[in-house]
């Protein structure tokens, strides 16, 4: 029971840092073009997170939290596993967030949840297995490839968006338009933050309700989760409340990045590309898909930069981005392993 409950604990942790993380993401553009200030923004953003939660429960489901639960096979789901994957998600993430690296919280988390179960397996035989037969490569494959699909598809949605609204606008008198953009930026930042939370609370739900399952399976506890897919109400609300306390914290260092060191963003291009991630953030959710939002709002805010020319784009930052992005899934499951192989035996 202790160790579940310090697997809760960390998981609720990790949600809030996810908060604070990726608070960048959704107020971002907000910030550089001084629509709002940094706090307001991010007081701003907790509140779109939290509204998302009344969104999955009476509307849209939990479907990416079942999603993640079942990215190991349930036989090898175990409390030192889980363990192993979210304090490897928690160093990651403080990492990146110390260097300023909008990372993904999603794939880091998936990361670590998979290598731990690699290496119990490896552990379990003998080291006679690679411990791939632990984890579900389909699931895995389908959640890294929207490392590339994400901000793709923000990309495409936010180029398109910018080319129709400069269409649209382009008789407006200039300083009436760029207040009406100011205006709209805080429901085009509203909209991204119910994405974020849609998506990002659920990661770590799936999380808890795989180790409630393994701790009635595997251990013998009884707290009345008898099915991965059955996550009680609290475990819910429990996500939602730690990812909008940590965005409310913020996260300076990564909102600089994602603000100003990309493109510059004018009000117009800051609408057109929280309503990109927004809308590939909504598709996610129906496809039940755990995507990354910082990979989604970063695609979109390169979208907009591209329209007004390739050079608006900082592409030697961008691709410090892309290798980021690449090298999250593999060193978390890294780390995680390690974590197991120390520590494992002991828990």
């Amino acid at each position: 029971m202790t160790l579940l409950i310090t697997i809760i604990a960390l998981a609720l942790v990790f949600d809030f840092i996810n908060g604070f993380h990726d608070a960048a993401n959704s107020i971002a553009t907000i910030v550089s073009t001084k629509v709002l200030s940094p706090f307001r923004a991010v007081l701003w953003a907790a509140a779109f997170n939290f509204v998302a939660f009344f969104i999955a429960k009476y509307f849209s489901g939990f479907g990416i939290a079942n999603t993640v639960s079942k990215a190991v096979i349930e036989q090898y789901i175990t409390l030192p596993v889980i363990f192993s994957g979210i304090c490897a998600a928690i160093i990651w993430n403080l990492a990146t967030w110390w260097l300023g690296i909008p990372s993904s919280s999603s794939h880091t988390l998936i990361g670590g949840f998979a290598g731990a179960a690699i290496m119990s397996t490896i552990i379990a035989n003998g080291y006679q297995t690679s411990g791939f037969e632990s984890i579900k490569s389909d699931v895995i494959i389908k959640i890294a490839s929207f490392i590339v699909l994400a901000p793709l598809i923000g990309f495409l949605i936010s180029s398109l968006l910018t080319i129709l609204i400069l269409w649209v606008s382009k008789k407006a008198n200039p300083h009436k338009a760029n207040n009406w953009f100011k205006r709209l930026q805080l429901v085009s930042s509203g909209l991204f933050s119910i994405g974020h939370g849609l998506n990002d609370s659920q990661k770590v739900m799936g999380i808890i309700a795989a180790a409630l399952y393994a701790a009635y399976h595997k251990n013998g506890i009884d707290i009345g989760v008898h099915d991965i897919k059955n996550i009680p109400d609290w475990v819910a609300f429990a996500c939602f409340t730690a990812i909008s306390l940590g965005t409310m914290s913020g996260g300076w260092r990564i909102i600089k990045t994602m603000g100003s060191r990309i493109t510059k963003v004018t009000p117009l291009e800051g609408v057109a590309a929280e309503t990109a991630g927004a809308i590939t953030l909504y598709i996610t959710e129906i496809l039940k898909i755990p995507v990354s939002t910082t990979h989604t709002i970063t695609g979109s805010i390169i979208g907009v930069g591209a329209v007004k020319r390739l050079s608006a784009v900082r592409w030697g930052v961008t691709r410090s981005l892309l290798i980021a992005w690449l090298l999250t899934i593999p060193v978390s499951a890294v780390l995680a392993g390690l974590i197991y192989f120390i520590f494992g035996g002991m828990l």
